[in-house]
């Protein structure tokens, strides 16, 4: 079966080659998937997508008309799916709905020590034979109030480091985790999870519900200096409402792996080109914020977890089975 794989990079193709089934005939775009660019996978009966593609009606329409049957999404979110249209254009769309969470759980603690710590500072002033500790002062992590929203399988594993940190944990989610209960983290409203937490951590899904669940309203019910981590989704914080609480101080450290405006920035090298997103080069400006460019899931053990779920889930799909990881 010929899959014809968008947005791909060379790390893709690795992966690909190491962990997904050698039957399947894989096509290999470093285009992401837009109304430009759907055309290229024609005589496909399938193609691959990631989390920036653009899988939006009109998008859908012409891969249908191309005799695309199936999309398999390498990722777990589906925000960028119409997967109305999807579904009455008969089109089957098939993700990976976990893979290694403990990659994103240790990249999102590791973003709030590097913050607190200041271990980006401290790398370079090093490199130029500065041991100064002036500005360098952080905090315990013992003793400190963290706020998870969202507790899924990416939250509960990061719950699980952070209770070995020694952390008091208040987390919220729209369905209690028994184990986590046990533990010793309780469930609270947001207004209570705002109001107390040192540090604030998003582990939820994008929806309608959620978008700029982080806003000007959120962040006024926000301890003074609060630590807020992005992991997740861009659309899930205000970034506007954010910069003017960096401003105000309201916003201590902000740690950020996801962007929302990222399609047009991360993935790419743009070393040699001016970017012309204000909002995003205004972020870069504080010496408060850290940010990566959505590597968070980036280990060898999700690399291959999501090859083989999305390999099996386009053998599945070739022999007319279901695979269990279907949305529509």
């Amino acid at each position: 079966m010929k899959v014809t794989v968008y947005s791909a990079k060379k790390y893709d193709q690795q992966a690909f080659s190491r962990w997904a089934d050698p039957k399947l005939d894989f096509h290999y775009l470093e285009l992401k998937l837009s109304e430009e660019t759907v055309s290229l996978a024609a005589d496909s009966a399938a193609i691959c997508a990631f989390v920036n593609d653009d899988l939006s009606a009109p998008v859908l329409t012409a891969l249908q008309a191309q005799g695309v049957r199936m999309i398999a999404l390498r990722c777990a979110g589906f925000n960028n799916v119409d997967l109305d249209a999807a579904k009455a254009l008969g089109i089957q769309v098939a993700r990976v709905p976990a893979y290694s969470p403990e990659a994103v759980a240790e990249h999102t603690v590791g973003m709030m020590l590097a913050l607190n710590r200041k271990l980006h500072k401290a790398y370079n002033r090093v490199r130029d034979d500065n041991f100064a500790l002036d500005g360098l002062l952080g905090f315990n992590m013992h003793g400190k109030t963290v706020g998870l929203i969202g507790t899924g399988r990416i939250g509960k594993a990061t719950a699980r480091i952070l209770l070995g940190f020694g952390c008091t944990l208040l987390c919220h989610d729209l369905y209690e985790d028994a184990e986590l209960k046990q533990l010793g983290a309780r469930y609270v409203p947001l207004p209570e999870l705002y109001q107390q937490s040192h540090i604030i951590s998003l582990h939820c899904p994008l929806t309608p519900e959620t978008r700029y669940l982080i806003n000007v309203d959120s962040l006024a019910q926000m301890k003074e200096n609060v630590m807020l981590i992005n992991t997740s989704r861009g659309g899930l914080i205000d970034t506007k409402a954010v910069i003017n609480a960096l401003k105000s101080r309201k916003i201590g450290y902000l740690g950020l792996d996801v962007y929302e405006q990222e399609a047009d920035l991360f993935f790419e090298n743009l070393s040699e080109m001016v970017i012309d997103d204000d909002v995003f080069k205004r972020l870069l400006t504080f010496p408060n914020v850290l940010i990566t460019g959505h590597q968070a899931f980036f280990t060898e053990e999700a690399m291959q977890q999501i090859s083989q779920i999305t390999s099996d889930n386009l053998v599945a799909f070739d022999k007319g089975t279901a695979s269990g990881n279907e949305l529509c």
